[in-house]
């Protein structure tokens, strides 16, 4: 069956990935090249490298170590911890013995003080931390001797481990009680991880160099050059043309490095969803009928065929195939044209004479809002808006700068990016519970559903593995009965990475991707390959 209108490749996908297959060829990877530095490009610079602004929040920042970390199959493991956190018998309370001889950039002693400092902070309402909503469930953390913590939680959480991933600062950074946003910590940050930051110019270039004193051993690799180039078709003719080492690249343009000499392209499957929120205060993308009409409206793997040259997998709820045992099969949406049409005239959306439907004066028609640079998003938004189309709803498109995306959020529809393949309750939480309605970018349609609600309660609160997997599988049953979004796919991520160097490990990966996760999660461990 062909594909609908709009879900062919653009002409200007095409057209990139012709322009830069035809440069010349990439001069000689080894040639004259120190290997002990990597220069990297990244899509995205962060705004800030403070932990408890969000940096580094699954584990993996470069700069900083959290009490735990994560292995290549996601496991935990002790990373400034000693050995394996301790959870109490009721699940109440987690004790944390810590590594000696651990020291900062600075040269200062890590301790339990600066755990303590960290986690304190994150929860003050005076340090504005955005990672404070995350920790809700901790009551308290104490210092007990030198080289021990414990966390009270106010209750049994299941996944509390992931939350022992959080880079730890020293605590004379965070003597002052004020707003994070005004800490010399984003900018100059002091970590005890494996680089230190060198220099950084925003918009252009960040430089890293090994940390000499690495606890778990110093860096083979010794300075990293992060390079921001926003732009994917200039990023891919630049790392043609021999600028870069590796670097991220939508799937068209990553196919054009395929067989060069020197040359590999990386795919990671990840947790990463796209989706399009419906929020439930406009007249349109409010109705239950109209969320699950669009949700049967969307031919999913036709968008993934067309749009990510096959690179991705259909998505119905933000439970990836990463977490297996939590997917439930029943609760996937086919791609039922002709019923999404019949579910629409049911609930009163009759077509006009133009195609477009219309109930008790009310136009099917809203906005649906992207970040103007992503191309990706752009193309899913003219798919999204193509199949809409087909059953009579009408999506005006508008690309926009994050800054005025934000303050629309609550009321026009948006492409929205997120998920991690860790464990479910990280992210169907924060997404879909009623308590984070309008919390930034944490369920920002306001949906509420009880059914929903209780689910995701019960598998966060319970520790019996076999009762977490029943409280999801719950709730996406629950959830796609009354969807309050419509995700269209679980995208993989693609990789041009330069030959020479050993240690890569292939990964599973979060939304979050680039230099932190991406082929260079384990940097520390990389050296050149002799």
């Amino acid at each position: 069956m062909p594909f609908p209108r709009g879900l062919l490749p653009t002409a200007a996908v095409l057209a990139a990935a012709v322009a830069v297959a035809g440069c010349s060829t990439p001069s000689t990877p080894d040639s004259g090249r120190d290997k002990s530095q990597l220069t990297l490009a990244d899509a995205y610079e962060p705004e800030s490298l403070n932990p408890l602004l969000g940096y580094g929040e699954e584990g993996v920042s470069k700069i900083f170590d959290g009490l735990l970390t994560y292995r290549a199959d996601r496991t935990l493991e002790p990373a400034l911890a000693a050995e394996p956190p301790q959870p109490s018998a009721d699940g109440r309370s987690w004790t944390v013995k810590l590594r000696k001889d651990v020291r900062f950039h600075d040269g200062s002693t890590f301790g339990a003080e600066d755990v303590v400092a960290t986690y304190r902070a994150a929860l003050d309402p005076a340090y504005a931390s955005t990672v404070r909503s995350g920790l809700s469930m901790i009551s308290k953390v104490e210092q007990v001797d030198p080289l021990t913590v414990r966390f009270d939680l106010a209750h049994p959480y299941a996944p509390f481990g992931h939350k022992l991933v959080l880079g730890v600062l020293p605590s004379e950074a965070l003597a002052k009680p004020e707003p994070q946003d005004r800490s010399p910590m984003g900018t100059k940050p002091v970590g005890t991880g494996p680089f230190r930051l060198a220099e950084w110019r925003k918009g252009e270039r960040m430089v890293l160099e090994a940390n000499d004193s690495y606890w778990h051993g110093t860096p083979k690799i010794r300075k990293v050059n992060v390079v921001f180039a926003v732009d994917d078709n200039t990023r891919a003719q630049r790392m043609r043309g021999g600028e870069f080492d590796g670097g991220p690249l939508p799937p068209n343009l990553a196919k054009t490095f395929e067989g060069l000499d020197g040359y590999r392209v990386v795919t990671h499957k990840s947790a990463d969803y796209r989706t399009v929120v419906m929020p439930t205060a406009n007249p349109v993308t409010g109705d239950k009928a109209m969320r699950l009409a669009l949700n049967l409206a969307m031919n999913r793997q036709g968008m993934i065929d067309a749009l990510l040259g096959g690179k991705g997998a259909p998505a119905s709820t933000l439970i990836p195939q990463a977490l297996p045992e939590f997917v439930e099969p029943s609760a996937q949406f086919r791609y039922d044209r002709a019923e999404a049409e019949r579910t629409l005239e049911a609930a009163g959306w009759v077509k006009g004479a133009d195609g477009v439907r219309a109930r008790d004066g009310q136009r099917a028609k809203f906005s649906l809002l992207y970040p103007a640079g992503d191309n990706v998003r752009k193309d899913l938004a003219q798919a999204f808006a193509s199949d809409a189309k087909a059953v009579g709803v009408e999506v005006v498109l508008e690309g926009l700068g994050w800054e005025a995306i934000e303050p629309r959020m609550g009321n026009d529809a948006l492409v929205l990016g997120g998920g991690n393949p860790l464990d479910p309750d990280l992210k169907s939480y924060p997404l879909l519970h009623s308590s984070y309605a309008a919390n930034g970018f944490n369920n920002p349609g306001s949906y509420r559903n009880a059914e929903v609600d209780a689910a995701l309660e019960a598998g966060r609160r319970t520790t019996d593995p076999a009762q977490r997997v029943v409280a999801y599988k719950q709730f996406q049953r629950a959830y796609v009965a009354d969807p309050g979004m419509v995700f269209l796919t679980f995208l993989d991520h693609t990789y041009v990475v330069r030959e020479g160097w050993t240690g890569y490990q292939e990964v599973v990966e979060p939304h979050t991707h680039g230099f932190t996760w991406g082929p260079w999660w384990n940097l520390q461990d990389w050296a050149p390959r002799r």
